[in-house]
């Protein structure tokens, strides 16, 4: 259920953002650096740590089990990653269904080994710590 929630927060976000690339805006090309370090734990298989390294309103969310679980059953299946290029940036101060701070939505051509062509949309935001941390994935 939490994994619905998720999903269907990353359709509205993307809905409500539009589709424009902001290169060389400095928060952006941050968050999207912080974003592809924990993608990278992502695709080693190291679900757990990705969770650990989240954002608190992700882990708020829904629990390390839950996010195990969902990443066996949808990423895994997909297999090795063979390349991620980013697509699109959206810079937001407000997303529907989450609370007012900073977010960058994301969005990543993607190919693994068992599929070739899908879009990653994850979302990171600027936690109370100053860091940027993943508050949303989606792949589609």
């Amino acid at each position: 259920m939490s994994r619905n929630i998720i999903l269907g927060l990353m359709v509205m976000v993307i809905l409500f953002t539009g589709a424009c690339k902001e290169k060389g805006n400095a928060k952006v090309d941050v968050a999207v650096d912080a974003t592809e370090k924990w993608l990278a734990i992502v695709d080693q298989g190291k679900y757990a740590q990705s969770w650990e390294q989240a954002a608190e309103a992700f882990k708020n969310a829904l629990t390390q089990e839950q996010w195990e679980q969902s990443m066996n059953a949808v990423r895994k299946p997909l297999g090795k990653l063979i390349s991620r290029k980013v697509k699109t940036t959206n810079y937001a101060t407000s997303l529907p269904g989450a609370p007012d701070g900073e977010y960058v939505v994301i969005q990543f051509e993607t190919s693994f080994e068992n599929k070739k062509s899908a879009v990653e949309t994850v979302t990171p935001m600027l936690d109370k710590d100053g860091k940027w941390r993943v508050s949303g994935y989606y792949i589609k």
